[in-house]
């Protein structure tokens, strides 16, 4: 259970993904931000940025990935756990390079996800990840198959 009020954004434009992402993760002690769009988060960044990104890949106007990269262009260092339905050679290729958490397939279980947010609030942490920026000792981004992890709940 998180303990510090973690702010974690989540950002789908599917609105029950939202509702029960957002749901679960206040339950286990997280403070949660919802976004519906990439620049309904965008225009959020004035008022706050989250520890770690719940960002889906394929979203209309702006991708999951094209956020990413817009992201960098801005200087925000965001730890991302990219979401998708859609479990493609192209998908997972284009999260390896981008230095992402991890990637879950939906439907994912509740366990797969807390244990990829765990992981992005430490390497955002400034003792492991140089004030925020990016962490030069990180890992391979975490992988999960469809139904993989269904236990315990999930999306």
């Amino acid at each position: 259970m998180a303990t510090d009020k973690t702010l974690i954004a989540v950002v789908d434009d599917d609105r029950s993904v939202v509702k029960s992402l957002a749901r679960m993760l206040r339950s286990t002690g997280y403070e949660v931000s919802t976004f519906g769009s990439a620049q309904e988060f965008l225009d959020s960044l004035a008022h706050s940025i989250p520890r770690c990104l719940i960002l889906d890949v394929h979203m209309p106007q702006m991708t999951g990935l094209e956020l990413q990269t817009r992201l960098q262009e801005l200087g925000h260092q965001v730890q991302i756990v990219f979401i998708t339905a859609q479990d493609t050679p192209q998908t997972r290729a284009a999260t390896e390079l981008t230095g992402t958490v991890a990637l879950l397939f939906k439907p994912f279980g509740n366990a797969a996800l807390l244990e990829a947010i765990r992981e992005g609030v430490r390497r955002s942490a400034p003792e492991t990840a140089g004030g925020g920026g990016p962490n030069p000792t990180r890992a391979e981004p975490q992988f999960s198959s469809p139904g993989a992890s269904s236990h315990g709940g999930g999306c």
